[in-house]
């Protein structure tokens, strides 16, 4: 008989009472509005969030809190045991490419801490399978997987990194773009199958033009869509785990 345990009580994906397997519980630390949680959701998860910010608009159970704190205190308790995977999305204006780039040649922006090492020197502690996101830049992170919008379709390029922890996932091959990014670059403005997802000004699309090309529907504020990553990231790396997970222990995870 299948052993019966509370839903999303443990990392495994356990026997219900009518035979049906439950879903594994995912943990989104500095989850924003939930543009990763999303995908997780599709791609078969139970998902709890947590971020430093007041997120109305997640779509999902979250703790309003600091997320390394929030990290250090489930494991701390135990309580850590409850997930079968933890998504981390720390703040990447450290490294990304437009800090250490423009911002930083104009002097514009402050001094940003670097949250990624302490991100995952507490992700080894738990001893869980995770994925670490980071735009393109100096984030020192593996780019164990690279994702970019025209794998799948979006209008929006946003290339993103992954560095994954105690597994692994296929790298989708990177299709060539179909041309630029609208919007003005130097004074003059060029036309394109993808607006630019960041920033205000200079031609940026509008915040519906944002929302479809994301592929994100439930929040309208302009800082949580550009900060967002496409759900069909999230999506394509919670399949990839859930599919090598299940090839490991011969079970559905």
């Amino acid at each position: 008989m299948a052993q019966l345990r509370v839903f999303g009580e443990g990392p495994l994906a356990p026997a219900t009472r009518s035979g049906r397997v439950s879903r594994p519980r995912l943990l989104d630390l500095f989850s924003c509005a939930g543009g990763a949680a999303m995908g997780y959701l599709r791609a078969g998860f139970v998902v709890d969030g947590c971020d430093i910010a007041d997120r109305p608009n997640y779509p999902f159970p979250y703790h309003h809190g600091d997320a390394l704190a929030y990290l250090a205190a489930l494991i701390a308790s135990g309580e850590i045991r409850r997930y079968a995977f933890v998504h981390a999305s720390p703040p990447c204006q450290h490294g990304c490419a437009l800090t250490v780039g423009t911002n930083a040649s104009q002097g514009w922006g402050g001094t940003h801490v670097d949250l990624v090492a302490p991100t995952r020197e507490l992700l080894d502690r738990t001893g869980l399978p995770y994925a670490i996101e980071q735009p393109n830049g100096r984030a020192e992170i593996r780019k164990d997987l690279t994702l970019c919008g025209e794998m799948f379709g979006l209008g929006v390029i946003r290339h993103r990194n992954f560095e994954l922890g105690g597994w692994t996932a296929p790298q989708p091959i990177h299709v060539p773009h179909r041309g630029r990014v609208r919007g003005y670059r130097h004074g003059r403005f060029y036309d394109g199958p993808y607006v630019a997802a960041y920033g205000n000004g200079g031609g940026k699309p509008s915040v519906p033009e944002l929302q479809e090309a994301l592929g994100i529907t439930w929040t309208n504020v302009r800082e949580e869509l550009t900060e967002a990553i496409p759900p069909a990231y999230s999506e394509y790396i919670g399949r990839a785990f859930r599919v090598s997970r299940a090839a490991t222990t011969g079970a559905a995870a």
